[in-house]
């Protein structure tokens, strides 16, 4: 066999032999209607080595699946169906190559249902609605339905901004690292309130201490813990700040303990906070304004848990709804509600500035980003 043969041989076994790229499911939740392309839950796949994702698919047809939570067996997705009216949260189970398969929907026991969490167990759905200012607790069976609504808790008072706060509005339900409690960032009232859930029954009950308060007008949003469970970040829709909080995971009781803008000194324009996320080494938050059109960022001190400033990343960012970290925290997915688009970051390891890439996609008004972890 001559040379040639031979190298040619060569180079065909390496490119047979040479493992795929490795991959992460990602979905996308959406507003629908109106003038918006989009007909529901959107697929695709970041590919971890380029941060290249792959062209958007849709996955299952739906009316305003703004924010989606995966099971965390990785068979089944839950999402809010957002309306001015009765809300309601739908079950789906994930098939093999992506697509959605509706199972069934309950009502999420309010109006305009925002946002949907699962526990550590998989045990109960959890829902905030906005509209009425309350939260709902779903127990889940074992083939991935929804069984009828067992948990119920209804928020009263309001805020000094009187276009946003004149009642409660129920933002996020976030649940602690043991799964014990629910924590309910509350706009309307500023406060986020504490539950105690019982898995078993799909019940929650008022803690004690039964919530914290923020600064008034702050209008609390998001939630997001810290690896470790010692801190959790709460980021400010009216006020445009991040909160930092100690959590006591016996009493499940949160102190604030730092208050930090996300807007510059000199910024003058309208804006308004919408996600706040922890990366998964726990060395930086970020937060993201609509109006600035940023994400900002932070670095962790780790002793303190306290937030230092680092930058605003700006580039091909458009009213950034929701924002999401990849599991490895290699890159950011930024969720671009005003331009349809989904555009990525690289993240720096060492600093946790986000990095410009050429990566992007087109998604009618995406508003939720999640990542689909197979066991």
């Amino acid at each position: 066999m001559n040379t040639r043969v031979v190298a040619c041989t060569v180079i065909a076994a390496v490119v047979l032999t040479r493992a795929p790229a490795e991959t992460i499911g990602v979905y996308f939740g959406t507003y629908t209607g109106g003038d918006s392309p989009s007909r529901g839950i959107y697929q695709a796949t970041l590919d971890v080595e380029t941060g290249a994702l792959s062209q958007p698919v849709l996955a299952a047809e739906a009316t305003n699946p703004s924010f989606l939570e995966i099971h965390p067996n990785g068979k089944y997705l839950y999402t809010v169906s957002e309306s001015g009216g009765a809300g309601s949260v739908g079950a789906y189970a994930i098939e093999p190559d992506g697509a959605l398969r509706l199972l069934n929907r309950q009502p999420s026991g309010g109006s305009g249902p925002c946002h949907v969490n699962i526990d550590p167990k998989g045990t109960t759905v959890l829902v905030a609605n906005y509209g009425s200012g309350s939260v709902c607790a779903v127990l889940i069976q074992s083939d991935g339905r929804l069984a009828e609504p067992t948990g119920f808790a209804q928020h009263a008072g309001s805020g000094p901004n009187s276009a946003r706060q004149k009642g409660p509005h129920a933002h996020s339900v976030n649940l602690s690292p043991d799964g014990r409690f629910a924590f309910v960032a509350d706009l309307g009232i500023d406060k986020i309130m504490v539950y105690r859930l019982d898995t078993a029954k799909g019940t929650i009950v008022p803690n004690d201490p039964a919530f914290v308060s923020l600064k008034g007008g702050a209008g609390p949003r998001h939630l997001a813990f810290a690896p470790g469970g010692r801190y959790a970040y709460v980021i400010n829709e009216l006020d445009c700040t991040i909160t930092v909080l100690a959590y006591e995971t016996t009493s499940g009781a949160l102190t604030a303990i730092q208050t930090v803008p996300t807007l510059p000194d000199d910024f003058k324009g309208l804006s308004t906070c919408a996600e706040v996320r922890v990366h998964p080494s726990g060395m930086f938050v970020y937060g993201s304004n609509r109006g600035h059109d940023s994400i900002a960022v932070y670095r962790v001190n780790p002793s303190t848990g306290t937030l230092t400033f680092v930058e605003h990343a700006t580039a091909g960012i458009k009213t950034p709804r929701n924002f999401n970290i990849d599991p490895t925290g290699r890159y950011c997915l930024v969720a671009n509600q005003g331009s349809d688009s989904v555009v990525v970051f690289r993240i720096d390891p060492q600093t946790g500035r986000l990095e410009p890439t050429d990566h992007k996609i087109a998604v009618g008004r995406p508003v939720c980003i999640r990542f689909l972890k197979r066991p």
